[in-house]
């Protein structure tokens, strides 16, 4: 599945390190600078469930 991370970034990499817990992390794209409100950023995952993760 494809993901849309937004926000700061450590709002991102706190976000990337708790789906990290229950999502296989495929590939992580570059950031890319919000078009409105250069603080932000988008990054994009390619992520699985993770076969060990609780439901």
């Amino acid at each position: 599945m494809r993901i849309r991370l937004h926000g700061t970034p450590a709002e991102t990499a706190a976000a990337l390190d708790a789906l990290a817990q229950v999502l296989h992390i495929r590939s992580v794209s570059r950031p890319y600078p919000d078009r409105r409100s250069p603080m932000f950023q988008r990054i994009y995952l390619d992520a699985a469930p993770r076969k060990d993760a609780r439901r």
